[in-house]
């Protein structure tokens, strides 16, 4: 909205340039009737270029007075339309803040909500990565307790296929003794019918 300025047509300037001007005209022959008649020397027209100068003088008055009434008046009347034009503007810049506020304070109460779901997010983020650590860890720990069994597991494996080795081997002999006390036994069983007979 443009700012208010005053108004000064120039057709009221050259109204006012001719009503003062006719004003100082006035005077200016009310001096002359004046210069004349006292130059003149008679007192009668001394008397009546007086009076004619002071009619004169009170016209012209009369036209400044006018004037200055008029120019007074128009000035007010500038400075009410500059007042009522302030009046307009600042309504009009107090109804753009006002949208401008409640514009702004939509952006930060969305931001703030956004904010916030973001540190519900972070915080059940957190909640989360500090489960999964504890369960990496009790898995970590789970898997260091399954390595030292499984060391301990193979220990014990390796024990068990020695001792299946030697077993293996103590039953194949035990199979070879077996074997030989067997023959021992069939020869000493026919052996006594070969002496019976």
């Amino acid at each position: 909205m443009p700012s208010p300025t005053v108004r000064a047509p120039k057709a009221r300037r050259r109204q006012r340039s001719t009503r003062l001007t006719v004003a100082a005209a006035l005077l200016a022959v009310s001096a002359l009737v004046v210069i004349g008649a006292v130059l003149s020397g008679s007192w009668l027209l001394v008397t009546v270029a007086a009076g004619l100068a002071v009619a004169l003088g009170v016209a012209a008055t009369r036209i400044t007075h006018s004037e200055l009434m008029d120019s007074r008046r128009e000035a007010a009347r500038d400075r009410a339309e500059q007042a009522q034009a302030y009046r307009d503007l600042t309504v009009a810049r107090t109804a753009e803040q006002a949208g401008f506020t409640a514009t702004m304070e939509s952006r930060i109460a969305t931001h703030e909500h956004a904010i916030e779901q973001l540190e519900v997010a972070l915080g059940s983020a957190q909640k989360r990565a500090a489960e999964a650590t504890r369960k990496m860890n009790g898995e970590a720990r789970r898997a260091d307790v399954a390595e030292h069994e499984g060391r301990s597991l193979r220990t014990r494996l390796d024990d068990a296929e020695e001792r299946a080795a030697e077993a293996i081997v103590r039953v194949a002999e035990l199979e070879q003794e077996l074997d030989v006390l067997r023959a021992e036994l069939t020869a000493w069983q026919t052996a006594p019918a070969v002496r019976h007979a």
